[in-house]
Order: structure tokens, then C-alpha cells, then sequence
């Protein structure tokens, strides 16, 4: 029954978000940590010691986070196993992002493609920090596909290593460490010293999943070019994780990644992963798409393997 306990809910939950994904206007933990996250922000990033206070807030709540749902687990076991499969099922459906990511890319290929540019930069928008407006339709896809690959690994590889470390509670305590990066994470004046300890603690939590998501990658596509690129451009990227699964999009595609943006109002210089600036074209989002769902599900069958085959769980 223990493993039992692990594992239907990474099944089911897996399973959910492959069929439902992430409706608009759903309830969803992560819009309650964004609101945590902007309540703190307004009270917090203010006057002096902003540092200190970034680091509270961001403490706290992995804190709260964290023991929210680790009493939660117990008193669902109390109550009923089944009960408790059941819920965990659906903080691991709300944990992953696969069928969202998937979805908002191919959307902004086709509002490129039967809306033109303006409606593919409004709708890439959605999905990117940087400043859309001046995209040209080259750029507008491979934004899509950096930003795919990098959130292959923050929304989907990521919440399933730390599932597959702590459960559901470590996987709900990424989330809020992500969500706080995406909110306060930058690099401007009102963030520079508020938002650097969540940066950074966003930074560690994703060193290991991102280099398993360039490894994913390059496994299912067994195109070992892609791993290639890893070596040589991983760790040029201004991010010391983004990069590498990037650059094993990048070097599967055999295509150009990279180049310095607009991004918050501020211009940042990135550095071009790979050398061969060719048109990307618009039938490439579906072979993007199936490296996406075949990472997820490589994941997925790993955690699941090492699970139905180790005696001791946690």
C-alpha cells in the first residue's frame, strides 16, 4: 500500500494534466502563491533592508507551503488512503505544466500563422518576459521554442524530481520557489535587492532538473548533436540553468537559439546558442511538441521504476 501511495497519484495526476491540462479561470495553487507573493511584495519591498525582507518573505512561504501540505498528507491518511490518493492526484496534476506549455506554443504558431505578426506577438506575450513588439515572425518562433525547452524543465522535469525527493509537498514547495522567481526574480531597481535570494534559490532548485531535461532531451530524440550543444553552449547562457536544455533544443534542431532582448524594460545581452541561423519553420512546433511529451513521459516511467523497484520510500 505504501508505494501504492506514491505512485497512483504521480499516475493519475500525469494522466489529468495529459487530458485537461490547465483551463483558464480554474482554482489553482499557484494564483494562490502569486497572491501570497504580491500581497508580500507591496507590504515588504519598501525603504530599507530590502534584501532581509526578500528573504523572509521567500522563506516563509516555502515554509508555509511546505508544512501546509505535509500536515495535510497526514490527515488525509487518517482519514482514508483512498481519500489521500485522490487528493495528492490532483496537487500532482496542478504541479505540472506540460499540456499548458504545449498548448501556449502551439497557440502562438498558429495565431502567427492565420492571424499574422501582430496576433503571434500579442499571444507569445503570454507566454515570455521579454518586450514582443518588435518580433519578427523568425523571432516569435524561436522565442517559443527557448521558451518551451526552459520550461520543460521548470514547469514539468523539476516539480517531478522534487515529487520523486519529497512528495507532494516538496513538489508544491518548488512551485512556490519558481512562482516567487517569475514574480520578483529580476534584475531591475524595485527587484535588484528584494527579488535576489528568490533568484537565487531558484537557481539551486533548478540546477539538477535542467541538465536532466537537456539529458531527457537528447535521449528521446537520440540525436546526440543536441548533447553536444550542452557541452559547448550550456553554460554560456546568462542563467546557470536555462541554458542547457536550450541548447539541447537548439543542437536538435540545428538551428540558432540566443541573442540579446528586451526584457522587463531593460536590455539584456545573451549570448547565441549555435551557429546556423535558418528559417524556422512552422511544422517544427509539432516535432517540439512530441519531444516535450516524450521527456515528460521518460520522466515519468523513471521515477515510476525507481520507485516500484526500491524497498525503502523517503
Amino acid at each position: 500500500m505504501e508505494k501504492l501511495l506514491i505512485i497512483a497519484p504521480l499516475v493519475f495526476g500525469y494522466i489529468l494534466d495529459l487530458i485537461i491540462g490547465d483551463p483558464d479561470n480554474w482554482p489553482h495553487p499557484v494564483r494562490v502563491f502569486g497572491n501570497a507573493i504580491a500581497a508580500g511584495d507591496k507590504l515588504l519591498n519598501k525603504n530599507s533592508s530590502r534584501f532581509l525582507k526578500g528573504m523572509l518573505l521567500s522563506t516563509s512561504l516555502c515554509l508555509l507551503t511546505f508544512f501546509f501540505f505535509y500536515f495535510s498528507n497526514i490527515i488525509l491518511l487518517n482519514i482514508n488512503p483512498w481519500l489521500f490518493i485522490a487528493v495528492s492526484s490532483v496537487w500532482v496534476w496542478y504541479g505540472l505544466a506540460n499540456n499548458a506549455l504545449i498548448t501556449e506554443g502551439r497557440n502562438v504558431f498558429l495565431a502567427l500563422e492565420k492571424e499574422g505578426l501582430e496576433a503571434g506577438r500579442k499571444q507569445l506575450s503570454r507566454i515570455v518576459g521579454r518586450d514582443t513588439s518588435q518580433l519578427n515572425a523568425q523571432q516569435i518562433r524561436i522565442a517559443v521554442f527557448e521558451t518551451m525547452s526552459e520550461n520543460l524543465s521548470d514547469g514539468v522535469i523539476a516539480p517531478l524530481f522534487f515529487y520523486a525527493i519529497g512528495g507532494v509537498p516538496a513538489m508544491m514547495v518548488y512551485k512556490t520557489i519558481n512562482t516567487l522567481d517569475s514574480m520578483i526574480g529580476y534584475r531591475s531597481d524595485k527587484y535588484e535587492q528584494f527579488g535576489k535570494f528568490a533568484a537565487r534559490l531558484d537557481d539551486i532548485a533548478n540546477f539538477i532538473p535542467a541538465r536532466i531535461t537537456a539529458l531527457l532531451m537528447v535521449l528521446v530524440t537520440v540525436n546526440y548533436r543536441g548533447l553536444q550543444f550542452v557541452f559547448k553552449y550550456g553554460n554560456r547562457h546568462k542563467s546557470p540553468n536555462s541554458g542547457y536544455p536550450e541548447s539541447a533544443l537548439a543542437g536538435i534542431l540545428d538551428c540558432r537559439f540566443g541573442g540579446s532582448n528586451v526584457y522587463h524594460g531593460n536590455w539584456v545581452d545573451k549570448p547565441f546558442i549555435g551557429e546556423n541561423d535558418r528559417i524556422i519553420e512552422p511544422g517544427e512546433i509539432r516535432k517540439v511538441i512530441v519531444i516535450n511529451h516524450k521527456s515528460c513521459f521518460l520522466m515519468v516511467m523513471i521515477i515510476l521504476g525507481y520507485f516500484l523497484t526500491e524497498n525503502n520510500i523517503w
